[in-house]
């Protein structure tokens, strides 16, 4: 195989969670650019279908679909709108996310619950029933977006958001997990664990603690528009096929430092 078929994504079909904006369109970009039809989904359906329309430019096809994550219903839908256009599920990005800041002594219970249900639970969910069916074709990448947050505890300086940071950390064990489960049908779930950037969740953090965060990542400098773009279309492509289980830090060296 060579360099371009490594990374090819011809002839596949992406799930793309929270694919309307940030991080979700970024991927949902790269995936459509090496060949890929690719659905967007997210709570807001408007903007996943903007987003469709601009990847079909590419020349692939695309879906944009609304999506309440926590909703099982809503995930099987999805699924089954997919398998009813495309036949086949070959990627999954498990994207979508939410957070809550406050001090960990005062985080109000209903907001742990929320942000459990959007970055844990949704993740789950999506990937069983993506599982299942990824099992039966016998291949499929799942990709679950972790954060650097999810790594070990955080300088409140930095961030307070202890439910965030709890749930990323469940998302990063659950990839591990359902790696060993998968890997024997070659299915293989890996994870990224961003850094730090300027999308609409994470403007708020940086606009509050930007010379901290940046005094503690080596690269000196945040995500950029494409900094996710290669190491998605890696674990969604060929050229990942003997990673099983990893979680690949995109955060400008913060992870490193001891």
């Amino acid at each position: 195989m060579n360099g371009q078929d490594l990374f090819s994504l011809k002839g596949k079909t992406a799930i793309v969670t929270g694919g309307g904006r940030g991080l979700g369109e970024q991927i949902a970009t790269i995936f459509a650019e090496a060949g890929a039809n690719v659905v967007v989904c997210s709570r807001n359906e408007e903007t996943c279908k903007d987003i469709s329309k601009r990847l079909e430019e590419k020349g692939v096809r695309s879906l944009g679909l609304g999506c309440d994550v926590s909703r099982q219903d809503d995930i099987a839908r999805v699924v089954e709108e997919t398998m009813k256009e495309f036949g086949r599920i070959d990627i999954l990005v498990n994207n979508s996310g939410t957070s809550w800041g406050a001090p960990a002594l005062e985080m109000p219970v209903d907001k742990w619950d929320k942000v459990m249900d959007i970055n844990l639970k949704a993740v789950f969910l999506f990937s069983q029933a993506v599982g299942r069916i990824m099992k039966e074709q016998g291949s499929g990448k799942i990709i679950n977006i972790a954060s650097v947050a999810g790594i070990g505890g955080q300088d409140p300086r930095m961030m307070d958001a202890i439910g965030y940071a709890t749930s990323k950390g469940a998302v990063i064990t659950l990839t591990k997990d359902f790696a060993v489960k998968l890997a024997p049908y070659n299915v293989h779930v890996n994870a990224i664990a961003p850094g730090f950037f300027p999308t609409k969740m994470g403007k708020g953090v940086i606009d509050h603690a930007g010379e901290v965060i940046l005094d503690r990542t080596p690269a000196r400098r945040f995500g950029s528009d494409d900094d996710m773009k290669g190491p998605a279309l890696f674990l969604a492509s060929g050229a990942s096929d003997y990673v099983f289980g990893h979680i690949l830090a995109v955060d400008g060296g913060m992870s490193a430092l001891v």
